[in-house]
């Protein structure tokens, strides 16, 4: 399942990213847990830190994830 991330120097440094390489090696509920901690991290500190609206993103990337991941398809309607 590839991912569509703006383009960071950093997310060329891998042949893999993390993120894919977690949903193929992480159980189903390993990995549903990790998307909801994620959600729940950058939801509950958005308001602390310099740039709220960038961790609200982030938060929705990691909901879009766990929607496609519980068969909702992608979270933009394809």
């Amino acid at each position: 399942m590839p991912r569509v991330k703006p383009h960071v120097a950093h997310y060329d440094r891998s042949r893999i990213q993390p993120i894919d390489y977690m949903a193929e090696s992480f159980t189903p509920d390993e990995y549903r847990g990790y998307l909801k901690g994620n959600i729940l991290k950058y939801v509950a500190r958005y308001q602390y830190k310099g740039t709220p609206v960038e961790d609200l993103k982030k938060a929705r990337q990691y909901l879009d994830w766990l929607i496609e991941r519980e068969g909702g398809g992608k979270a933009d309607g394809r």
